[in-house]
């Protein structure tokens, strides 16, 4: 399909109704906090919270190496734990801000200070909090509060730029209540005491495991050398899981064919709009963000738009990236998976636009999400990368010259003096 014709074809994006949304900030999550408390209320026996079903953990990395150690447990009557735990399957399902911050607003962080040092570590809360993520399943778990949860309402009226999490406890003691199902791969991979955590990551992807899943596993010190196993906060870990699973990606594709067209695939989500540009020839990548005033990262509604970018080329890069973060290694990801799945290999400009509709962080999966579907529909395709942006630019919320003062593949797009204006 010709680009112009696609771009034209995109369908509207209900910025209306979602920038209205977006400015009653949807308090209807206060509401849904008020059930929480409650179940939690019905949900506590004394000092312990029983029939709490765990799907996730949580591992801070405030006073690092002495961490915050947490096992996530909802507790709104009815719930279905498997659907609080964050995977592909929230895109799937099409959530918006409000659904994701009333499920993070549902789950009850019960917590405890650990050292990061756990690979011998099997017992008491620590080793039920491990148990409960190497399970593939939500396990059922009893444990015993020290004090009640904070129940913060002001953190969800006024987000701050990291995403939400539910109300906190302290606990004493935690205890499975089953046995978990942990799954042969991930056994293998912690029965080894010689296998390097990332080896360890690329085999668990290799055989069918998502990156949430790997997450999680990694998390907890369930994977590396047995002396080097360690408590990985949450944050940490996803960002490692996405650059390594990133890695073993980029040396599949490096000696492949490169694509032979180039192809504009676009995707929004959750007031983010994504323009993924492969052009032919080897592998080089490009992330640049342009966030509008209003917006969660940008809050002054009457600032400009700012920009951030971080790239790499056919070696890839050696030091972490700042300026985007954890979003540049979610969305290579993406591009680097569908390049795999076709067998070739590009270079690869993603554009992402947040606008003020996303008034609320919901985490860098999204991102990830985005990139990942943006290839699921036929893609607009143009003569060459440079008529590609060109005709994308129209379409963004800054000039040509401002993105090429940005951006280093799009710098070697041809400008009139005016555009730098």
């Amino acid at each position: 399909m010709r680009l112009d014709d696609y771009i034209e074809g995109l369908q509207p994006d209900e910025s209306v109704q979602r920038r209205q949304l977006a400015e009653e900030k949807s308090y209807e999550v206060l509401d849904y906090l008020d059930d929480v408390e409650s179940g939690f209320e019905s949900a506590v026996q004394g000092d312990t919270l029983v029939g709490a079903t765990a799907p996730s953990v949580f591992v801070g990395r405030s006073s690092y190496p002495n961490v915050s150690a947490g096992i996530l447990s909802p507790v709104a009557g009815g719930a279905d734990p498997e659907e609080y735990a964050t995977s592909g399957e929230w895109y799937q399902q099409g959530l918006d801000i409000d659904n994701v911050l009333q499920y993070r607003t549902g789950l009850l962080n019960s917590r405890r200070s650990a050292n990061v040092n756990v690979h011998d570590v099997w017992d008491g809360f620590v080793g039920t909090q491990r148990e409960v993520a190497m399970a593939d399943r939500p396990v059922d778990v009893e444990i015993g509060l020290s004090d009640t949860p904070d129940f913060d309402a002001s953190e969800y009226t006024n987000p701050a730029a990291n995403a939400p999490s539910g109300p906190n406890a302290s606990a004493e003691s935690a205890a499975l209540t089953e046995n978990p199902h942990v799954p042969r791969y991930v056994e293998k991979t912690l029965e080894d005491d010689d296998w390097a955590a990332e080896g360890a990551m690329t085999y668990l992807y290799r055989r069918g495991f998502d990156v949430y899943d790997i997450n999680r596993v990694l998390s907890v010190g369930a994977l590396g050398q047995a002396d080097h196993r360690r408590l990985v906060p949450t944050r940490w870990s996803i960002t490692a899981v996405d650059d390594t699973v990133g890695q073993f990606l980029r040396g599949k594709i490096r000696d492949n064919p490169s694509v032979n067209r180039v192809t504009v695939h676009v995707n929004e989500y959750m007031g983010n709009r994504y323009w993924v540009v492969l052009a032919p020839g080897s592998w080089e990548y490009e992330l640049v963000e342009m966030k509008a005033p209003g917006s969660i990262w940008n809050p002054d509604p009457a600032g400009d738009i700012w920009m951030a970018s971080a790239s790499e080329g056919y070696e890839g890069r050696s030091g972490y990236v700042d300026e985007t973060a954890g979003a540049y290694y979610a969305s290579r990801l993406g591009v680097l998976e569908h390049l795999d799945s076709i067998g070739r290999q590009a270079k690869a400009l993603v554009l992402r636009e947040v606008s003020d509709d996303y008034w609320a962080p919901v985490g860098v999966w999204q991102v990830r999400e985005s990139v990942r579907n943006a290839f699921d529909t036929e893609p607009g395709e143009s003569q060459s990368f440079h008529g590609a942006v060109r005709e994308v630019v129209d379409h963004l919320p800054v000039s040509l010259g401002a993105l090429r003062r940005k951006s280093s593949m799009v710098a070697g797009v041809q400008s009139d003096l005016s555009e730098f204006s």
